[in-house]
């Protein structure tokens, strides 16, 4: 039996085509923007595809009646109301471990750009001024201590990757046994780069503070790929123009798009990017297909 799909975000097409030849499919890239829009297109849909940026929750999730079954193209469901969909019976299937290669690469190559501090002289070499002395003072990514502030599959993965380098990996995770500490405090302290790999919850909103960025070296770097509100970003801010932290790199925001006159804004040896860690032609290639069959497959169920 032929039921209708709603996709309100970015999926391949290869992916796409395959609910196609199988059910009737809404897909507009675009619909997320479009709230009126979207909750007429949820009328008697059974099955809504989203990615970071659609609310499932209070009235589109209202909208959503007939919908049995949400994917959710990446990891992280803080934008969906999973409480009230297990309520209602909608199965959320995210697509756990399909963009972690992508996230871990992300991840070490940030740690090696901002250890190194040599990847943003192009307009200096290009004035002729030739900062070679200044920019000779990097660090290698060898010997040096990464923490992982959250020890899940993607954690584990750049561990593999960080300590394929030379990197000394020290975890914390109190939901994983095998994570190497539980003081986060003493992980930071001792770490030169630390990888933030959490989901946002109660718990972890605001986990690192301006004490607990304040137990960092002053040399080390912070890199955020997991969501933004885990982040005191005001207090980073300050840090780095004070000179109190090494740099950092930033791919999530408390609120994104990243708002006009955000203490970030300006900040030195800080790199931001816009929620693009886990999002490469591949890692799209492997999301798409999972999330079109694990739909496809929850659709042939009910």
């Amino acid at each position: 039996m032929r039921s209708r799909i709603v996709i309100s975000e970015f999926m391949d097409q290869p992916a796409v085509d395959r609910l196609l030849a199988m059910h009737e499919v809404d897909y507009r890239p675009r619909l997320v923007d479009d709230t009126a829009a979207l909750q007429a297109a949820l009328s008697g849909a059974a099955a809504w595809i989203v990615r970071n940026r659609t609310p499932v929750r209070g009235a589109l999730l209202e909208a959503a009646r007939d919908v049995r079954v949400v994917g959710r193209l990446g990891v992280g469901l803080d934008n969906i109301d999973v409480e009230a969909c297990a309520a209602r019976g909608i199965e959320v299937i995210p697509a756990t471990g399909a963009n972690a290669e992508s996230v871990a690469e992300y991840v070490v190559a940030a740690a090696i750009v901002l250890l190194r501090g040599a990847f943003f002289s192009t307009r200096a070499v290009e004035a002729g001024t030739w900062p070679r002395q200044t920019l000779s003072q990097g660090r290698e990514a060898s010997g040096k201590a990464m923490g992982l502030v959250g020890y899940g599959s993607i954690g584990r993965l750049t561990a593999r990757k960080a300590e394929a380098m030379g990197m000394r990996i020290s975890s914390y995770d109190p939901q994983v046994p095998e994570a190497t500490t539980r003081d986060l405090d003493e992980l930071l302290r001792s770490s030169d780069v630390v990888s933030l790999h959490l989901p946002l919850t109660r718990e972890t909103r605001g986990l690192l503070d301006a004490r607990r960025l304040g137990l960092m070296k002053r040399d080390a770097i912070l890199i955020n790929t997991a969501r933004g509100g885990i982040v005191d970003e005001a207090a980073l801010a300050s840090m780095l123009r004070e000179g109190r932290l090494g740099g950092a790199a930033l791919d999530v925001f408390d609120k994104e798009p990243l708002a006009a006159g955000s203490p970030l804004s300006g900040a030195p040896r800080l790199v931001l990017t816009p929620h693009i860690a886990g999002v490469t032609l591949e890692a799209n290639e492997r999301v798409s297909a999972l999330i079109a069959d694990r739909v496809l497959a929850a659709l042939e169920r009910r």
